[in-house]
Formats: structure tokens, C-alpha cells, sequence
């Protein structure tokens, strides 16, 4: 089993940047797709950006792709994300998962296998 830990969190003004981390533990997550995703208040668990098993492929959602970017270090054992030029639509607590099967295209939820218990991201008008 995969623990997922996010840190990074915080608050930013609009226009600002935040780098993410999640860095796992109990098994090593070089065989795992890994995800970000984020949930608003009132909102459901939204898709951001996943990344292949060797950090060579990336899918990101169509919103955050110009200004989010997701890197992986297997040797780590960590994954980030960097996040630029922010919004406060980006306000949200942000999720860390893994995945065992699949592929970095299928973006539900419900397919990945281990979370994080999230950071919280609020940017300022």
C-alpha cells in the first residue's frame, strides 16, 4: 500500500505560484501513474493533470494545462506540482493519488487506487 503526502499548500494572490509536493511512502511509485486533482467547496473532485510510470508523458485538463506543470523523481519517491500564474477559480484543496493500472488518459476519480489527504490552495483576488 502506497501513503501519499501533500505539502505546499498555502495562500497566494492572483498571479502568483505555488509548487506542490507529494511524496509517498511504504512502496516506491515508479509503478504507479500518478494524479493530481483538486476539489472546491461545493464542487466535485475535478481532474488536474496525470503522468506516466517513468515521468515521460503527461495529461493534463484542458484549464490548467498553460499553466500548471506536473515532473515526477521515481528516486524520491516524489511527485510536484507547479502551479503559475494563479486564479482564484484555482482556489481548492489539492489531491495527490496513485494508480497501479491504467494508462495517464483516464482521468475518473473512482481508477485510482491510494490518495493523499490533500492540500489547501487559496488564491487571493
Amino acid at each position: 500500500q502506497v501513503q501519499l503526502v501533500e505539502s505546499g499548500g498555502g495562500l497566494v494572490q492572483a498571479g502568483g505560484s505555488l509548487r506542490l509536493s507529494c511524496a509517498a511512502s511504504r512502496r516506491t511509485i515508479s509503478s504507479y501513474v500518478m494524479g493530481w486533482f483538486r476539489q472546491a467547496p461545493g464542487k466535485e473532485r475535478e481532474f488536474v493533470v496525470a503522468i506516466s510510470r517513468s515521468g515521460g508523458s503527461t495529461y493534463y485538463a484542458d484549464s490548467m494545462k498553460a499553466r500548471f506543470t506536473i515532473s515526477r523523481d521515481n528516486a524520491k519517491n516524489t511527485v510536484y506540482l507547479q502551479m503559475n500564474s494563479l486564479k482564484p477559480e484555482d482556489t481548492a484543496v489539492y489531491y495527490c493519488a496513485a494508480r497501479l493500472e491504467g494508462g495517464i488518459s483516464d482521468y475518473d476519480p473512482d481508477e485510482y487506487d491510494y490518495w493523499g489527504q490533500g492540500t489547501q490552495v487559496t488564491v487571493s483576488s
